[in-house]
């Protein structure tokens, strides 16, 4: 988690930084593909990642005599390596549906980084593709990972609260309540973006911006925080 938290956070924060303090507003297109690229990984990434830690939280608490056995380290590893090519083959396909597309209006991004959707519009072709698979991409990963979270955590609270004893039901749940408190860090801003996009065409575009860069900035930060508290 820390390790793609720094990815998402070195993509997109130096080079807002140089934009507003140095007034550096350029950057090649192979740049804009590899910001935009790192980006949307670590993203997706991060979701998978909340997803694993829900499973890993859900096998200690509902199936704690079973743990060891289930969560072996060729297991953890395999889970690793499944996310990180899940999300790499995911997102690979953004950066040649930008490449095959010409750029012969403006070349100005309306941003303060490189995301699919918003470098596509610049396009004078016709983005239809990039748009069904930009809203595809979330559906398929992002949003199942919600759903897969929110049903381990419907079985948690149940096993919990079938504890006999009251410290190991407080322990239970507070394991549980740094993980739920770096899910809402992480998709609250997200999905708030995404909505303020997608529906609200009455919010300033300057509004519109600095809910995009809120999704790269506090989760990275918070992250910390949450986890050094809890330790």
């Amino acid at each position: 988690l820390a390790t793609t938290d720094l990815i998402l956070s070195t993509a997109t924060i130096p080079k807002l930084l140089s934009n507003l303090w140095f007034g550096s507003q350029e950057i090649t297109f192979s740049g804009c593909l590899t910001q935009m690229f790192f980006l949307h990984f670590s993203f997706v990434v991060d979701s998978a990642i909340l997803l694993a830690m829900a499973f890993d939280h859900y096998v200690a608490i509902c199936l704690p005599l079973r743990y060891t056995t289930i969560l072996t380290p060729p297991v953890i590893i395999r889970l690793v390596v499944s996310m990180v090519v899940r999300s790499f083959f995911v997102i690979l396909p953004d950066v040649f549906l930008l490449k095959r597309l010409p750029f012969c209006k403006t070349h100005i991004i309306q941003h303060t980084y490189c995301e699919h959707i918003g470098v596509a519009r610049l396009s004078s072709a016709d983005i239809s593709i990039n748009i069904w698979y930009g809203f595809a991409v979330p559906l398929m990963t992002v949003s199942s990972d919600v759903i897969f979270i929110t049903v381990s955590y419907i079985f948690i609270p149940h096993a919990v609260f079938q504890l006999s004893s009251q410290r190991a039901r407080h322990k239970a749940l507070s394991t549980c309540g740094s993980h739920v408190c770096v899910i809402l860090v992480f998709y609250t801003p997200a999905f708030f973006s995404i909505l303020a996009h997608r529906f609200g065409h009455s919010v300033p575009p300057s509004m519109l911006i600095l809910f995009a860069n809120l999704y790269v900035a506090i989760p990275p930060a918070l992250n910390p925080i949450v986890y050094g508290i809890k330790t």
